[in-house]
């Protein structure tokens, strides 16, 4: 079960790194501003459901293995709750309202709990490997 757990976790840590580096990144040169920022938001309820549901993945098969392990996993699930829920539509209400202020603070904030966690699952793939 260490095995899946690693694997899964290592897809989590892989895959909010590309979305978060390069995948927006990508968008923001290719495209319009305006067709960039409508595609990102779009995009963002999958990307949370993807690493809500992969932490907690990565949570169950990592627990009887490595309990730390397993509450870090679940840190990063529920804290996407958290961020999918609340602070995306606050940020999106901000930036309906032309808030650029209170968007910047928001996004500042999201963007530093998205880096907490690929810097978690990071830590987890390490740990895990270590089992």
């Amino acid at each position: 079960m260490i095995t899946y757990a690693l694997l899964v976790t290592a897809l989590l840590f892989g895959g909010m790194t590309l979305y978060s580096f390069a995948f927006a990144a990508f968008l923001f040169t290719a495209l319009p501003a305006d067709t960039a920022s409508a595609s990102i938001r779009k995009a963002f309820p999958h990307f949370y459901a993807f690493v809500l549901v992969t932490a907690a993945i990565a949570a169950l098969a990592s627990f009887s293995s490595d309990a730390i392990s397993a509450a870090l996993l679940l840190f990063i699930s529920l804290t996407t709750v958290f961020a999918r829920q609340i602070l995306m539509p606050m940020i999106n209400t901000a930036t309906d309202a032309k808030q650029k202020q209170r968007f910047n603070v928001l996004h500042g904030a999201s963007v530093l709990l998205t880096l907490i966690h690929i810097g978690v699952a990071g830590y987890v793939v390490v740990r895990l490997s270590n089992v």
